[in-house]
């Protein structure tokens, strides 16, 4: 095992950068995700440190070793890919031992070690069987077992779960968390699934067209994001973002003031008839009153009048959308395209058509500069 540590790392095709300014260093034996809308790079990062892509610039180090003109196979790391990659003329345990065997590891070791981890991620019944007699979630763990087998330092995964249907990408995500926690070796994981990065990372670096927008605790940057692209990509359903215009110590969003607090405004210094972009998580978002044409029940813990730190927009009802222990709800401003999703009770069922009255938790109001989409509070 060993920590991994970029330092200024860049990668350019021809012209194009795919990314630029990369740098970071990640403790032995955590589990950080590398997540980002395609393209933004993490990939390409993922296979610089597997040697598959020479960088460009920059220092990459695995351990104390500085690995940038070491090749691939020498640098000791294990590589998932999304396909699985296995061997069709191979059985389950030909498949997870021939990396050992690859490296004439004594013939006795391999059976053991590829029962071991048969047992750990129960292939143990099908090492007879060929990959075209599995199903695609136990192809995955056999592709898993052939990198765990190898005993690496460094795990690299490049969206395994991607290829499985929904239920077996929650069990088998659920697998591997336990596999790391047991194993404690220094994995990068790659997903563009933002449920993934927040489940399953110690760290999470958040990405965008080839720089790092943001790294810390999955927690943090839900709750503190650097910018408005990392509030509304971590989350879901995203974070909803409202153009304003600052101006008689409020904020005019198309046509309704939101009043905010003294306290807020003297944090901001905002300026008059300048535009903000404003951001609140649907769970931040109550009804206020009872709209007329349905029965609702409030929101547990939610308010029953407007306090100081909170504001109302009135919105009319698009879609409803029930989720069992929970309805979301898709309204639009009157007269605006802004369409806010909104979190409530599963007894919460408003008619497409209605009027809510919201109050807004300015507590938890995030407000970004429009052109640079940083955060401004």
């Amino acid at each position: 095992m060993a920590n991994v540590r970029l330092e200024d790392i860049k990668r350019r095709f021809n012209n194009v950068t795919a990314i630029e300014d990369i740098t970071f260093e990640i403790p032995d034996g955590e589990f950080w995700v590398l997540v980002g809308p395609s393209g933004c790079g993490k990939s390409t990062i993922l296979r610089t440190i597997a040697g598959l892509e020479t960088a460009t610039s920059g220092k990459l180090f695995i351990g104390d070793r500085l690995v940038n003109n070491i090749p691939a196979r020498q640098r000791d790391v294990a590589m998932v890919f999304q396909n699985y990659a296995l061997y069709p003329h191979m059985s389950v345990a030909q498949n997870i031992g021939f990396g050992l065997q690859m490296r004439k590891v004594d013939r006795k070791i391999i059976q053991e070690r590829v029962m071991n981890v048969a047992r750990s991620l129960s292939l143990d019944h099908l090492l007879d069987r060929k990959p075209k007699q599995l199903s695609g979630g136990q192809q995955q763990r056999v592709a898993l077992g052939r990198a765990i087998a190898r005993e690496p330092q460094v795990f690299l995964l490049d969206e395994p779960l991607s290829n499985l249907d929904a239920q077996l990408r929650d069990d088998t995500r659920a697998e591997l968390k336990q596999l790391h926690q047991e194993l404690g070796i220094t994995t990068i994981y790659v997903t563009h699934d933002q449920v993934e990065a927040m489940t399953l990372a110690d760290k999470i670096v958040v990405l965008n067209r080839g720089r790092i927008q943001q790294i810390g605790d999955p927690q943090t940057i839900y709750a503190s994001p650097a910018n408005q692209m990392v509030a509304t990509f971590l989350g879901s359903p995203p974070m909803n973002i409202l153009p304003a215009i600052y101006h008689n110590n409020g904020f005019d969003v198309s046509g309704q003031l939101l009043t905010i607090p003294a306290v807020v405004k003297e944090k901001l210094q905002l300026r008059q008839e300048h535009s903000y972009d404003l951001g609140i998580r649907p769970e931040h978002i109550f009804i206020n009153e009872r709209p007329s044409g349905f029965t609702v029940a409030y929101n547990a813990g939610s308010p029953n009048r407007q306090e100081e730190n909170e504001s109302q927009l009135i919105v009319e009802v698009k879609v409803v959308e029930p989720l069992g222990r929970e309805t979301l709800i898709r309204a639009g401003l009157p007269g605006s395209a802004v369409v806010l999703n909104i979190q409530v009770g599963a007894d919460v069922r408003p008619r497409p058509g209605d009027r809510l009255s919201l109050q807004l938790d300015l507590n938890h109001l995030f407000v970004f500069d429009p052109k640079t989409g940083d955060r401004i509070l």
